[in-house]
């Protein structure tokens, strides 16, 4: 089932419990549904301020567990994706057992994932439509008929800020709050998704319950405040074709098998349907904002109590693990693990070892640790 609804405070949670209920009927509780939100914004983006913007949420739960509890207590979780690829294609992947937002559906839990602004199906501010923004080493390859000569952009700043992010995050975790009647949610985010999530839960501990952070983009030296300018020069946007999107994946591999072609061919063709006008640009790439980052670093994770597992791919060369170490000695929760996960890169998610990821993820959820281990290392795969 898919249903799109917009975010009008306590009226649109009734309206879709209510609209939901025949579809739950006789033997269905176990069904997995597939739910559309929309929750509108005034956006802090710089190219979009004040305006009302669009933050597309996915939920996938099973029928019975969401209809028949007044409250779903501390089984909804909230899914935060990273630099560039939209939430719905990072964690719901349409192949085999490959969704981890499915596999935790399945476990009980009422499982969200958003796209922050920019991404997905989530408003694209104007800068991301025009070819001209982006670099100019890129305007030849993606978009050919701008030759022999790049065009001068048109926006030449970074589009969205790490606040801007903060803020659709916290749009999105207040409208889940209201439509599942819960205090707090637990966030599972993936690469940037480290500091839109830790940093957002760093500003507001009160609202979440459990971090799971795969792979996440710590710099523990990053400013406390905001560059000036802000939004500073630059290109607003960047994007990513097949080859280098399969290049940047085969480099990481480190084991036989490590994922399968036809589990690359899902993500790959979710991601071009997630953008259906960057899948018109060239040979068809996915488009994702640059966003200018400040404030999780040290002085801010050390404050953080709340139990948080990270995780690393053994061969991840984009965040490698020893970044994601330093995360672990500085945070100051009493309960946090790291996963060392073998066979793995920064895509651990849709690779062979997946299940052991998932299934991490999910003892955490529910018993704040992991093969019994509250605080330390957790070798999976070996």
């Amino acid at each position: 089932m898919r249903r799109a609804v917009t975010t009008l405070g306590i009226l649109s949670a009734i309206a879709l419990a209510a609209g939901a209920v025949g579809v739950a009927s006789g033997d269905d509780s176990e069904e997995l549904l597939t739910i559309d939100h929309y929750v509108r914004v005034k956006s802090t983006v710089p190219a979009i301020a004040g305006q009302i913007a669009q933050i597309y949420v996915r939920e996938r739960s099973e029928a019975g567990a969401v209809l028949r509890a007044p409250s779903m207590g501390d089984s909804v979780v909230l899914f935060v994706h990273g630099a560039g690829t939209p939430a719905e294609v990072a964690f719901d992947v349409p192949y085999a057992d490959y969704s981890w937002m499915a596999f935790l559906a399945h476990a009980g839990f009422d499982v969200f994932s958003m796209d922050t602004t920019g991404y997905g199906r989530s408003t694209r501010p104007a800068p991301m439509n025009d070819p001209c923004n982006l670099a100019k080493n890129s305007q030849p390859a993606f978009v050919p008929s701008l030759m022999p000569a790049p065009c001068p952009p048109t926006y030449p700043h970074q589009l969205t800020t790490i606040a801007s992010d903060w803020d659709d995050v916290g749009a999105v975790v207040d409208y889940v709050r209201a439509l599942r009647h819960v205090d707090k949610v637990s966030l599972v985010a993936w690469s940037l998704g480290g500091p839109r999530a830790g940093g957002y839960t760093a500003l507001h501990p009160e609202k979440v319950q459990k971090l799971i952070l795969l792979a996440p983009a710590y710099n523990r030296a990053a400013p406390a405040t905001p560059p000036a300018p802000l939004p500073p020069d630059g290109v607003p946007m960047n994007t990513q074709s097949r080859a280098e999107f399969n290049a940047n994946w085969d480099r990481q591999v480190g084991c036989p098998d490590q994922y399968e072609p036809a589990a690359s061919d899902a993500v790959w063709s979710a991601m071009l349907a997630s953008d259906p006008v960057g899948a018109t640009w060239g040979p068809g790439v996915r488009r994702a904002p640059l966003t200018t980052t400040w404030g999780w670093n040290a002085a801010a994770v050390a404050k953080t109590q709340i139990p948080t597992l990270l995780v690393s791919g053994a061969h991840d060369k984009q965040v490698p693990p020893e970044r994601v170490q330093t995360l672990l000695a500085d945070l100051g929760a009493p309960h946090k693990v790291f996963i060392d996960l073998a066979c793995s890169s920064h895509n651990a998610m849709w690779e062979k070892n997946h299940l052991l990821l998932f299934r991490a993820s999910l003892e955490w959820l529910t018993q704040e640790s992991v093969k019994g281990t509250q605080q330390g290392t957790v070798k999976l795969g070996y």
